[in-house]
């Protein structure tokens, strides 16, 4: 396994907190920000003086079996990250649906979000006044957590956000370059990339 294919499968592998902590480092690593100056965002553009919230997803296939006393085994062998996952070209192709969620608008000056594909990572930039019906953003969330929102890139909304908001896009090779390259993480052991793709997390 190569090892940019290693750290793909790693960060497939990750769940919640930990993911999250993948895309912020990534980001703050890109534009050289600084961490948040407070728990109500990320980062921080210090010489402009913004704060920056972060959020990503990775795009899988939605599960086919329906998981039924009969079908378990099926469906556990489907669902694997190796199987669900597809290049950012096919997304056409493969029914999927991030969910940007948990976004307090009043909390940043500018979100970051993303997707996760086989083949790459696509980022996106936005800014409050933005999150509207024409991303089918919803002000609502959980009961009871006013300012806080979310929206969807899925087959129906993801061509308008590649029309409107896309800022980059990564392959993981670049991305293992930028991380071996910062001064603020340790070179990564080639040793350790061998482990990432069977990362099991508590």
């Amino acid at each position: 396994m190569e090892e940019w294919e290693a750290l793909r499968e790693g960060i497939f592998a990750l769940r919640t907190r930990r993911f999250g902590s993948v895309a912020e480092i990534l980001i703050k690593l890109l534009h050289n920000f600084d961490w948040g100056n407070d728990l109500a965002h990320d980062l921080t553009n210090n010489s402009k003086k913004e704060r920056i919230e972060v959020k990503f997803s990775t795009a899988q296939k939605k599960s086919k079996t329906k998981i039924t006393e009969e079908t378990i085994l099926r469906g556990i062998l489907e669902a694997s990250d190796e199987q669900r996952m597809f290049k950012s070209s096919a997304w056409k192709n493969n029914p999927f649906d991030c969910n940007i969620q948990q976004v307090k608008p009043k909390h940043f000056d500018i979100l970051y979000y993303g997707v996760f594909f086989s083949d790459k990572v696509v980022i996106f930039k936005i800014i409050p006044s933005q999150l509207n019906k024409a991303i089918n953003y919803s002000k609502k969330q959980h009961r009871g957590n006013k300012g806080e929102g979310q929206f969807h890139l899925n087959n129906d909304t993801y061509q308008y956000h590649l029309n409107n908001f896309k800022e980059r896009e990564l392959t993981y090779k670049e991305i293992l370059n930028i991380l071996n390259r910062t001064n603020t993480l340790e070179k990564v052991d080639k040793k350790l990339f061998s482990l990432f793709s069977a990362l099991v997390l508590l």
